[in-house]
């Protein structure tokens, strides 16, 4: 054989190749990313149980596609552990976990809506259908910048350049997710602070209980830590990406295991244990932004109640033709 002959990197093996030669320039540890799949796995068993007893399909949804694509990537970290050379092993771990914790942001923000009808509406800087679209809007554009990336990146076939642009897509759709994520921060610590200077007699009096009781406190707390954990894993992956796929952060795998393993591991336990359906009591589908709206002629985002069909898990509104 020739020996300038390279061994394309698709054909190697860890006998015939270094590990430079990988997608990684190490071996994924097998126990920490096959518990990081289990633990995923179980929180969706949970998931299940709960969505069957609590009937909150739209924070199911949201939680259920993150927590599959938690388990997808990491299964993409355990085949790499055997062969780090191979490229569909390492596009499912990278656009899995890149994309998964848009699906947890949008959970969190199908419950501020429900938060601030039980501090009361007249509270709040805005409708609480309008903090609903603005997130879920801006989830959705991160979502769409990075699979867009992520799809790029899988059919660049090594081409420096296709790489590169599917890396700058998924980096934008990071960096959306980031600021809409801050925007997000910023919008609960305003409504936090309107709430304490309002003061109690200005609160809804028929949640008073709600508001008072441990659950629900411990679920603002959990709500809390959950959305500041996707933060910090946020800011994380861009940082890393900015480097590109072979950068000095794309390859420290405990940096990777603390910033993105531990910040979801924590988020997705508190999403699911302090689940809403079981802090709210009852109280979920009770929780919608017209609550409180129900004498006539009152209205709810500026259109009468006897205009509104139905209303659907997550806050979002169906209106009857005649009201379109």
């Amino acid at each position: 054989m020739d020996s300038n002959y390279t061994i394309p990197t698709e054909d190697c093996t860890l006998e015939t190749c270094s590990l430079e030669q990988g997608r990684l320039t190490y071996l994924p540890n097998l126990g920490a990313n096959a518990f990081f799949a289990a633990w995923f796995g179980a929180l969706i068993i949970l998931q299940i149980f709960q969505v069957i007893k609590y009937r909150t399909w739209g924070y199911f949804v949201a939680m259920f596609a993150g927590l599959l694509l938690e388990v997808l990537g990491y299964v993409g970290r355990i085949q790499m552990h055997s062969n780090p050379f191979t490229m569909s092993s390492y596009l499912l771990y990278l656009v899995c976990l890149t994309i998964a914790p848009a699906f947890f942001g949008g959970a969190v923000y199908l419950c501020l809506s429900r938060i601030v009808v039980v501090y009361g509406e007249n509270i709040a800087r805005f409708k609480p259908r309008t903090y609903t679209l603005v997130f879920i809007g801006c989830d959705f554009i991160s979502l769409v910048l990075q699979g867009a990336g992520g799809g790029l990146a899988s059919t660049a076939a090594d081409s420096s350049s296709s790489t590169d642009t599917g890396r700058n897509v998924m980096m934008g759709g990071l960096g959306f997710q980031v600021a809409a994520t801050l925007m997000f921060i910023v919008a609960c610590a305003d409504f936090w602070w309107r709430v304490r200077r309002a003061g109690p007699d200005a609160r809804e009096p028929s949640h008073e209980t709600l508001r008072r009781s441990l659950k629900f406190r411990l679920f603002l707390w959990g709500l809390a830590v959950a959305i500041i954990c996707i933060f910090t894993r946020s800011v994380f992956r861009v940082a890393e990406l900015s480097e590109g796929f072979d950068g000095a952060l794309a390859n420290q795998e405990v940096t990777f295991m603390i910033l993105e393993g531990a910040m979801m591991f924590i988020s997705c336990t508190a999403l699911t244990i302090l689940h809403p359906g079981f802090c709210f009591q009852g109280s979920w589908d009770a929780a919608n932004f017209r609550l409180g709206r129900g004498k006539k002629g009152d209205t709810t985002d500026g259109l009468p109640l006897s205009d509104k069909n139905t209303i659907v898990d997550g806050g979002s509104e169906a209106y009857s033709k005649e009201t379109v």
